[in-house]
């Protein structure tokens, strides 16, 4: 009986946030993809991926942590990448994709070396998100100023 009324006035969630929910899980299991690729998932990435996801959707730290265990559950239950790059093609807009390359051009360099599994996801991924080999070089390029400095 209190479950039943605890649903009654529960606020239920409008097609709007699921989609936005969606659409963090599938940009941060991209993210944990590219973390994950060369083998391990060492603190210096994990603290780049949880960065890079508070501060592209505005998260708190609880959100964020728990976004980032529902991304790896999400990669190590499943190993195809074309439901969360079609989520994201079909959702964000050419300039936010382009944003995405290069978030994770930077997760592929946070432990200080490009390993060629991760650059290579990387150039898959900017194919399936229709991101142009151009776009996603110049996006490379701004990650690597911005760790050089």
């Amino acid at each position: 009986m209190l479950n039943s009324l605890k649903k009654l006035f529960a606020v239920a969630e409008t097609p709007q946030q699921v989609k936005q929910d969606n659409l963090q899980r599938a940009a941060a299991a991209l993210l944990v993809e590219a973390a994950v690729m060369d083998g391990t998932f060492g603190e210096d990435e994990r603290a780049v991926v949880l960065r890079l996801l508070k501060d592209r959707f505005d998260l708190s730290v609880s959100e964020t942590e728990t976004l980032l265990g529902e991304a790896e559950t999400a990669i190590s239950e499943s190993n195809e990448l074309y439901t969360l790059t079609r989520t994201i093609k079909e959702n964000f807009e050419h300039s936010e994709r382009v944003e995405l390359i290069e978030m994770l051009w930077e997760v592929a360099y946070a432990d200080g070396e490009l390993h060629d599994y991760e650059s290579n996801l990387v150039r898959r991924l900017s194919g399936l998100l229709y991101v142009s080999d151009r776009d996603s070089g110049e996006a490379r390029k701004r990650v690597l100023e911005r760790l050089s400095t």
